[in-house]
């Protein structure tokens, strides 16, 4: 006869006890680098789970899922459940896709499988002994199968529109049949994150924006260099990932030898608190610009980036009317700071400097 699953590992008849930890002992963190990856895996897989429930199986009244409510109770669960020597759980697409086609409609659902799972481990723990491997190793086969057969269509998708992604879910896949699984979780995890950095440092850019005689704004490629005596507007769009605007594409790149220009910045993409280092190349660009009787602009400042600007005392090198402040509007606050712009260029050049 083959391996059975009590040749593994045998079932309890009985409820798990409740052990607290010792807390008058001194901690043993001897086996704490051995276990640190696999519980990273674990994590990882159940977090990912749970956030894919969400968009598959949206919520039957309309609402929006809390994705930041779901990682909170598997926390929670997971804590107690530790008390009780449970494995780690997680939200599980499959089970709850089995859950809805079963009919299901709320969390009551969840409550009842769960109570009926534990009394078929108690009652029927003997006879789940008996199960022979083969049989549970095919089993994992079937649901493997299904679940990649169901996801064939995204699959398809990826391979026909990003050599990138295609590339790191193939090696994510030949991960997960070579190497240890919390290692290919691990590997996946690494390559996702590569991935978006590596489109947000391609998306990254300075758009200009140019007033037509209509009063609507257009976009168009930024000049090599900026004029002297007029007004440029930049909008920055794109991620901030790598903490800084891409200066090398536009007339950021080149601002020497000009003399009363204004560069209108459109910072309306930036997160509320960016990075310091976006901090000082504003304030590194504002200094060079105003050296030169030049001058930049801040449109669309957000609160928290108005504030710490203030705090970095940039606000104070942009002078009066360097900081615009965001509106509800798209590009809310430009016309103000435009026509600001156009009056400063248009003042002969010994009212530049006197503006600073």
């Amino acid at each position: 006869m083959g391996e059975l699953v009590r040749d593994i590992a045998a079932i309890p008849s009985t409820p798990p006890s409740f052990t607290a930890p010792d807390l008058t002992a001194a901690p043993d963190l001897s086996a704490a680098p051995h276990l640190l990856r696999g519980a990273a895996s674990v994590a990882l897989v159940a977090l990912a789970q749970a956030v894919g429930i969400a968009p598959s199986l949206p919520d039957p009244d309309g609402t929006r899922s809390d994705i930041n409510g779901d990682f909170r109770s598997q926390g929670y669960a997971n804590l107690a459940g530790g008390l009780f020597q449970a494995l780690p759980s997680g939200g599980s697409t499959s089970r709850t896709g089995v859950a809805v086609s079963a009919g299901a409609r709320t969390r009551w659902a969840g409550v009842v499988s769960g109570v009926f799972l534990a009394l078929v481990v108690l009652l029927c723990g003997s006879l789940a002994e008996r199960i022979p491997m083969p049989v549970v190793g095919g089993l994992i086969l079937v649901v493997g199968d299904e679940l990649i057969r169901g996801k064939r269509h995204d699959i398809l998708h990826v391979l026909r529109t990003s050599w990138m992604s295609a590339g790191a879910t193939v090696l994510t896949f030949v991960a997960t049949t070579r190497l240890p699984l919390q290692q290919a979780v691990i590997l996946g995890a690494a390559l996702s994150l590569i991935l978006y950095c590596a489109q947000a440092a391609r998306q990254a850019k300075l758009v200009a924006l140019v007033r037509a005689d209509d009063g609507h704004w257009r976009t168009a490629e930024p000049a090599s260099a900026l004029p002297p005596g007029e007004v440029t507007v930049l909008d920055y769009a794109g991620s901030s990932f790598f903490a800084e605007p891409p200066p090398h594409r536009g007339p950021a790149s080149r601002p020497d030898g000009t003399r009363g220009a204004v560069l209108i910045l459109v910072v309306r993409a930036l997160p509320d608190v960016p990075p310091s280092a976006m901090i000082k190349l504003l304030d590194r660009y504002a200094r060079h610009l105003g050296d030169q009787d030049d001058r930049l602009v801040l449109c669309g400042v957000q609160p928290s980036l108005a504030h710490l600007l203030q705090r970095s005392g940039t606000a104070d090198r942009l002078g009066d009317g360097g900081v615009v402040p965001a509106a509800p509007e798209l590009l809310g606050g430009l016309e103000e700071a435009w026509g600001a712009a156009r009056e400063r260029t248009s003042r002969p050049p010994h009212h530049v400097s006197d503006m600073r």
